[in-house]
């Protein structure tokens, strides 16, 4: 399967924003799992998706009240039961924040179960992506 990519959108708001006035790294990491798992529920049914970690989240600049956010997210590294989301925030396409989410396809009772989810990078770029994930 090819790495696909989709995008959400979040305006920055007062109650967005920490002591500096810029965005709370707590709303940007909630809506970093929120692309990813926008992602990962394109593939598999949401109700079986658990996150189980958020690795190398890293803002490159400010966010400012009144900026829209775009996350793109895919999925670019697959295991037997897991997904890695990848994930790059921008404001105008200037990067803003990037970083992985690890997610687990689960059953009835939480317990891993494969997914069957090959995903095959296409781009010199999507295979880097692939070998970061892999290094996680």
């Amino acid at each position: 399967m090819a790495i696909e990519q989709l995008s959400i959108y979040h305006l920055v708001k007062s109650e967005d924003l920490n002591h500096h006035r810029t965005l709370f790294a707590g709303r940007g990491a909630e809506w970093l799992v929120e692309a990813g798992f926008i992602a990962a529920a394109s593939l598999l049914p949401p109700e079986f998706i658990l996150c189980v970690k958020i690795h190398g989240m890293e803002f490159r600049r400010p966010v400012r009240p009144g900026e829209i956010v775009r996350f793109t997210s895919s999925i670019v590294l697959t295991g037997r039961s897991r997904l890695i989301a990848y994930v790059l925030a921008d404001v105008k396409g200037e990067q803003a924040v990037d970083g992985f989410i690890t997610f687990v396809y689960v059953d009835e009772q939480g317990k891993p179960r494969p997914h069957g989810i090959v995903i095959e990078a296409s781009t010199p770029e999507e295979a880097a992506l692939q070998e970061r994930a892999k290094n996680l």
